[in-house]
């Protein structure tokens, strides 16, 4: 089966293709045959009842600085492609959030992947509280006297921005800590929306997996280890790539969210598990794909092509 796909992505000129995802499935599907066209979210337009953008053909080249070539834009409605890989990276603001409801009008004729419709009900840090039992002690809000009361019964906590990525504004605040107060300042002005405030758990200096699920079924794993001197873990930020297999709590885990997943069309998934506790389930534009299978782990963009091409055999 040769499929007409389209990826929505950030400037394709600016990724780096050792560790980018959708760069991963881009070769798969240029592997397997598919036609590739690209555009930007930024030039989506809604015309009475008809989605549209400036799509060009996309060849690509697992060549650094010489990754890919464009053709010419042609204005072309998206319900001309068999596919589209929605695969911009967040932030997951109102411009995020009004491409999902574009593209909701064209799934599953033409298949999004992810559903656009679960990917805007299930921002990262809101869907994983649909877990409690998977998770250490989460709290969301930017109330100060229950930020407070947290922080008295469980001692050390890490802080972030709901709706943050890529390790971007993520704290880990003292019992005590005295610079509590200016953060606090900082967040209530930065973040309109509530915040993360979760137990801190040490063992992330031993790393945070992130797991792979491809139609609720894992498809690969790597353990990100943070720097000596950061607490973050994320690829982007240092931390060191690992191959790791699932212990029996995080095989406990992928099947617990397994049919979540697959009920609300989130096809690729990265999870993020530390000590055996789920912090995040990311669903806009995960990532891990290219580490995995440099560390010799399985071929998650793979089993991807596997699952969309079933899908659309099936329409």
């Amino acid at each position: 089966m040769k499929l007409n796909v389209a990826v929505q992505m950030d400037p394709i000129e600016r990724i780096n293709i050792r560790g980018d995802s959708t760069f991963a499935l881009l070769l798969e599907a240029q592997k397997r045959g598919h036609a590739l066209s690209y555009y930007t979210p930024d030039k989506l337009s809604l015309r009475g009842d008809e989605l549209i953008a400036p799509a060009q053909i996309l060849t690509v080249r697992d060549e650094v600085g010489a990754h890919f070539t464009l053709g010419e834009p042609k204005r072309e409605p998206l319900t001309n492609f068999d596919v589209i890989l929605l695969r911009q990276d967040p932030p997951f603001d109102l411009a995020y959030i009004t491409s999902t409801h574009f593209l909701e009008r064209i799934h599953p004729k033409t298949l999004v992947v992810n559903d656009p419709a679960s990917v805007r009900n299930a921002p990262e840090k809101l869907f994983v509280m649909n877990f409690p039992q998977l998770m250490p002690p989460t709290l969301i809000s930017r109330d100060l006297d229950e930020i407070n009361a947290f922080r008295d019964e469980h001692g050390a906590v890490v802080m972030k921005p709901l709706h943050g990525h890529g390790g971007a504004a993520v704290f880990r605040v003292m019992p005590q800590d005295m610079n509590f107060g200016s953060l606090f300042d900082m967040f209530a002005v930065t973040f309109k929306e509530p915040w993360v405030i979760q137990r801190f758990l040490p063992e992330v200096r031993h790393g945070d997996k992130r797991i792979i699920l491809v139609d609720g079924e894992f498809a690969g794993a790597v353990n990100r280890v943070p720097a000596a001197d950061d607490l973050r873990s994320n690829m982007v930020r240092g931390g060191a790539a690992q191959s790791t297999d699932l212990s029996d709590r995080e095989r406990e885990i992928c099947a617990t969210l397994g049919p979540a997943l697959r009920e609300r069309g989130l096809l690729f998934v990265g999870i993020d598990v530390i000590d055996g506790y789920l912090t995040e389930i990311n669903v806009t534009s995960p990532t891990g794909i290219r580490a995995i299978a440099r560390l010799g782990g399985p071929d998650a963009a793979a089993r991807i092509w596997d699952i969309i091409e079933a899908k659309r055999a099936k329409s």
